[in-house]
């Protein structure tokens, strides 16, 4: 089992793509990139360091499975605590930006993921006091986000929709 970023792409726009259930870790002047559907990209990043962490959490809890970390929302933010740890950066610095939670397969019945990944981050946050600085949640579309570690800028792009930056 991977605990970082299994399969990493660079590009030459300086981007690592984010798979579903990974986990990576940049620092300026990287990208961190990833398409979501229902998923939820979580970003932790120190405003100061530059270094930036992007999940792409595909369920909101573990329940005892055993998987890559970044699968679940519940294993996903310590095991980002830890990588960014793991870099020298300091949890009491770190802010939160979350992108995706899309409704793809309706709005009702019991395939409501998208809402229910958005809530198990938030919570996560809200429980290790890690404010969570903007987000770009819900809707009917994926996205493709990108996470700019000089900037730290998120870019959200949707179909049919003009890029919006947080």
């Amino acid at each position: 089992m991977a605990v970082e970023l299994t399969s990493r792409q660079k590009s030459k726009e300086k981007r690592s793509l984010i798979g579903m259930g990974q986990i990576g870790v940049e620092s300026a002047p990287e990208c961190l990139h990833s398409v979501l559907g229902s998923c939820v990209g979580l970003v932790l990043y120190h405003p100061r360091l530059k270094v930036a962490a992007l999940a792409h959490i595909v369920l909101p809890e573990s329940a005892g499975r055993s998987a890559s970390p970044g699968k679940f929302a519940d294993t996903a933010l310590p095991h980002m605590i830890r990588l960014l740890g793991n870099r020298g950066v300091n949890r009491s610095g770190l802010k939160a930006k979350i992108a995706g939670g899309a409704e793809m397969f309706g709005k009702t019945g019991p395939l409501k993921i998208g809402a229910a990944n958005i809530m198990a981050v938030t919570a996560g946050l809200k429980e290790a006091g890690i404010p969570l600085v903007a987000s770009h949640v819900g809707g009917k579309k994926g996205r493709r986000v990108c996470f700019d570690c000089s900037t730290l800028q998120l870019t959200i792009e949707i179909i049919g929709q003009e890029k919006e930056v947080i």
